[in-house]
């Protein structure tokens, strides 16, 4: 086949997928939940007031580096701003990083952040479970947060209360 009839095929084969594979899901009460100002653009002073605030309760800190306009980390971040993850948000001292997107070159902001914690970003919302000290608790599991749009709320809140 000629590449005009292979594209204009390819193209005819994707009008027929299935509308639920490209459906937005929703989050009540969230006008895009593909889209949060929850990010902090100057975050190391948030950081080190949540780990202050870590030592003081006994909490956790949960650190999600991302950026708003990533749509895996502003639905994370808006997914956790609802109702249901009250006790994740009671367990956590938690600060949103806005590190941009630096696995896209020159997309990336405060890359100060990542370095701090040691992490190679991968993939955006990269999310690490810190303790008081500033102790990486989850290095390995922290870069499979990539994905959050496509999880389960389910998932990600078993994963987050565990």
């Amino acid at each position: 086949m000629t590449r005009p009839i292979v594209a204009a095929l390819a193209l005819t084969l994707l009008g027929l997928a299935p509308a639920t594979a490209h459906e937005a899901r929703t989050l009540p009460g969230v006008e895009d939940a593909y889209k949060s100002t929850a990010f902090i653009a100057d975050p190391m002073p948030a950081i080190d007031a949540a780990l202050a605030a870590a030592r003081q309760s006994g909490k956790r800190v949960l650190l999600v580096m991302g950026t708003g306009g990533c749509h895996d980390s502003a639905w994370l971040a808006n997914l956790i701003a609802t109702d249901r993850f009250a006790p994740v948000r009671a367990r956590y001292e938690i600060v949103y990083a806005d590190i941009g997107m630096p696995h896209v070159r020159g997309l990336g902001r405060n890359s100060e952040v990542a370095k701090r914690f040691r992490f190679k970003i991968k993939g955006t919302p990269t999310v690490a479970v810190l303790d008081a000290n500033g102790t990486v608790l989850n290095r390995k599991a922290a870069p499979k947060w990539r994905n959050a749009a496509s999880r389960s709320d389910d998932d990600i809140y078993n994963e987050l209360m565990d």
